[in-house]
Formats: structure tokens, C-alpha cells, sequence
């Protein structure tokens, strides 16, 4: 019993080599060089420029969690190493090269710093955070902001089956990027009316549409429009309980008294299984110093704002909709 509880805590704290060997492997593209006939490692060492010796050996610790798969001398492809491929609808390859990325590395690093501080580990190798360090290296901006499409793209495919818009008749997406998910929404709901609103060097190259308006803004200085609906996906979890409380409030200041507010997060179950809001709060805890939460917090902040939580809506992926009315 004692060896299996030993192993346990051996696997655990050598984790960290899984995870690169798949940065690694999404850095160089690997998946995009496999195509549907098995390759050698030899192959796919000569196609990416690297050691085949090293690389067949991160694949084949890769092969232990389904991601490839060996065949003989040969990899192939499984069913999850093909959302690796970049032409992969739901590709991962840009969240895999981002969590993979130098700061984001280096920032689960200086884990010790946020438990120190309680401020996030990022501020120790960029003392302006996240947001001043990717303007100032584009390069690694365009692998976030690739990274943030494919997880819209994810929470789009879970979104939409899960959630009728068609009822409003006009939905605000207020951090809403360059408009995919309100796309989505107004492409499920064809009667509906958008606006687009985010920072104005965000929306700036988004081009309205006769359904969609785009207006640039900051949702904590600026006014907010008139809506029957508005989203908040992935906003809230970058931010501190009282940076939040300013968000909703300024939404609650500015929503018609019958419109609803849909915050898109995945909720952090009270229990202790395993759960991917736990691993994104950790995340969140290094890179922006935001966290996620629990369904009794996010009630407590939503009527602290002058909300009522009204429902939760799960999807079939990681992210809940929390459904908030005037109280």
C-alpha cells in the first residue's frame, strides 16, 4: 500500500514533463505532419528539424494518455492527437503552444511568488502583468490571441445546442473579442440583433454587420449599451471579487430592468474531485490574478451588484451559463 501511495506522489511531482512534451510537440507542429498513414519518428524529426531519438520518446510518453499512437516503428494519429492539427475545427494547438509559451512557462514557475503575495506570478517576471507584456512582444500576442479563438471556438460548439437565444432581441457580447461567439449567437438565433463591445483597439478591425453594431469602449469607464441580453464569457475569471463588482455593477446600471445577464465560466465544484475549473483557477492565479469560482460566489457577487442569480445552464463542455435578473 505504502509503494502504490509513494508512486502516487512520484507521478505527481514529475507531471510537469507530460504537459511539456506536449507544448513541445505543438510548438513544432508535429500533428500537422502526420497525416493519415503512420510516420516514423525519423519522418516526422526530418520534417520539424529536431532529434528523432528526442522526439520519438516525448511521443511515446505522450502515447501513454491517447494523444498518438504507436504502431510498430510508426506513430499515428488517435482521436485526440488530431485536435492538435491546425485545421482541426476545435484545434488545441494554439492553447497548448500558449500554455507552453515563455511567459506563461516561466510564469508557473514563480508559483511561489502568488503564494507569497497573493498577487499574480506573472508581475514577478512583468511587474505591469500579462496585458503591458503582450503588446510589448506581438509575437506571443498572436499566439494568445489564437489560443483565445480556439477556446471560443470550443465554448461556441458547447454554447450554442445548450442555450436559446431566439427569445431576446438584442444580445451584447461586453469583452466579446472580434465577434466570433456573438457570430455564432446570431447565426443560431436569425431574428436577433447584436452589439459588439470591447476595448477599441480590439474591435477596431471588426466590421459591423447589418445584425451586429460594434462599439468600442472600457465596460469599467465607459457607457454600456441598451440590451435584452448580455454575455460576459471568460471575462469575470480575469478579475479580482472587487474588480468584478465593478463590472456587474456598471452592467446593472446601465441593463433595461427585464434584460438578462449570462455569465459564461466553468463553476468550481465544493466537492474535492477532479475538475478543469481547478486546474483554470491555478491558471488564473499565476497569469491574471483572477480566479474561478463557486456557484455560491458567483451568487453572492451578483447580488452584491443588484442581481439575482435566476438559473445555471450546463453545456456539454467546461463552461456553465449563470443567469442573472434585475433583483
Amino acid at each position: 500500500m505504502r509503494s502504490h501511495l509513494s508512486a502516487q506522489l512520484w507521478q505527481i511531482a514529475t507531471g510537469h514533463l507530460l504537459p511539456r512534451c506536449l507544448h513541445l510537440v505543438a510548438e513544432l507542429g508535429v500533428a500537422d505532419h502526420l497525416g493519415d498513414a503512420p510516420a516514423t519518428a525519423e519522418e516526422l524529426a526530418t520534417a520539424t528539424r529536431v532529434s528523432a531519438d528526442a522526439l520519438d520518446r516525448m511521443l511515446r510518453l505522450l502515447a501513454t494518455v491517447g494523444v498518438f499512437e504507436a504502431r510498430g516503428n510508426r506513430w499515428a494519429h488517435t482521436d485526440v492527437s488530431r485536435f492538435m492539427r491546425t485545421d482541426h475545427p476545435q484545434s488545441m494547438r494554439p492553447y497548448a503552444r500558449m500554455i507552453g509559451s515563455p511567459l506563461f512557462w516561466a510564469a508557473a514557475g514563480e508559483l511561489g511568488y502568488a503564494a507569497e503575495t497573493g498577487k499574480a506570478a506573472v508581475e514577478k517576471l512583468n511587474p505591469g502583468g500579462i496585458w503591458p507584456y503582450l503588446r510589448d512582444h506581438p509575437g506571443e500576442a498572436d499566439i494568445f490571441d489564437a489560443a483565445m479563438t480556439a477556446r471560443s471556438n470550443s465554448d461556441i460548439a458547447a454554447l450554442i445546442p445548450a442555450f436559446d437565444f431566439s427569445h431576446y432581441g438584442v444580445v451584447a457580447d461586453l469583452g466579446g473579442g472580434r465577434g466570433r461567439m456573438l457570430s455564432a449567437v446570431l447565426a443560431a438565433a436569425p431574428n436577433v440583433k447584436g452589439i459588439l463591445f470591447d476595448r477599441a483597439p480590439v474591435v477596431a478591425g471588426v466590421a459591423p454587420t447589418s445584425r451586429m453594431s460594434v462599439q468600442g469602449g472600457d465596460f469599467l469607464q465607459d457607457p454600456l449599451p441598451t440590451a435584452d441580453a448580455y454575455i460576459l464569457s471568460r471575462v469575470l475569471h480575469d478579475w479580482t471579487d472587487e474588480e468584478v463588482g465593478a463590472i456587474l455593477r456598471a452592467v446593472r446600471h446601465h441593463a433595461p430592468r427585464h434584460a438578462e445577464l449570462l455569465v459564461l465560466e466553468s463553476i468550481l465544484p465544493d466537492s474535492s474531485e477532479p475538475h478543469h475549473a481547478k486546474v483554470l483557477d491555478i491558471l488564473m492565479l499565476i497569469i491574471t490574478g483572477g480566479r474561478e469560482r463557486t456557484e455560491h460566489e458567483y451568487r453572492r457577487l451578483l447580488e452584491a451588484a443588484g442581481f439575482r442569480l435566476d438559473r445555471v445552464v450546463s453545456t456539454a463542455g467546461p463552461v456553465s451559463i449563470i443567469v442573472g435578473v434585475p433583483a
